[in-house]
């Protein structure tokens, strides 16, 4: 078709997968970070094994503030940092850091209040057994909470999806940033439909994959 006539499907293609370079990456090291970031805040939290005041207040301040920042304003604010840890603050390698930065203290968040919904008793009972915290994290927290956890990871994954897009504003690439440099800066409304649909279908697909696993590992 006429109207599709400035859609190359090889450059579509070479977004995508860059697309899904950059989600893979990002996804990896935001639950890499975010997931032990949880734990402690659960742990650090009043009432819990290792309820400390001054820690929990601190992590919560870094955590609220990351998730305050507009991530288009956070992709700029990081570049320095971005430039320094990687060599540079643009393509795909560029991308990575600061989508980190904005998604693990999110996952973080999520994982502390899918901790928060264990039953205390659970935990109460291995304390009484002289499990270590080590012990009640490995052993209790995390496969009682592994339903909600991958509930959490889908919520993050998806979200990563919308950054990764976002992050063509700074030539992050992808898809996001084939839509901004073709659809948008050189008025070409084709491409910008066909980098829409193939993100709202990676959503689609990644969505049906997190809630199949969730069913799955449910003892409901």
């Amino acid at each position: 078709m006429d109207w599709f006539k400035n859609v190359d499907p090889q450059e579509i293609w070479q977004a995508t997968q860059d697309t899904l370079t950059i989600l893979g990456m990002s996804t990896l090291f935001t639950i890499l970070a975010g997931l032990p970031l949880g734990i402690i805040l659960f742990m650090t939290s009043k009432g819990q094994v290792l309820q400390n005041r001054i820690v929990y207040a601190a992590l919560s301040v870094v955590v609220n503030i990351l998730r305050s920042v507009p991530f288009v304003i956070l992709m700029i604010l990081v570049m320095p940092f971005t430039k320094l840890l990687v060599g540079t603050s643009i393509g795909i390698r560029g991308s990575i850091p600061p989508l980190v930065i904005a998604a693990a203290p999110f996952f973080a968040r999520l994982v502390e209040t899918t901790l928060r919904e264990i039953d205390k008793g659970v935990i109460e009972a291995a304390k009484a057994m002289g499990a270590s915290s080590w012990q009640i994290v490995r052993k209790v927290l995390l496969p009682e909470s592994l339903p909600g956890l991958l509930a959490s990871m889908t919520i993050t994954t998806v979200t990563l999806v919308s950054y990764t897009a976002m992050s063509g504003i700074i030539g992050g690439g992808g898809l996001g940033d084939l839509a901004i440099r073709y659809g948008h800066y050189r008025f070409m409304p084709d491409v910008m439909v066909v980098t829409v649909i193939i993100l709202i279908i990676l959503v689609q697909l990644l969505q049906i994959l997190g809630d199949r696993l969730v069913i799955r590992f449910s003892r409901k």
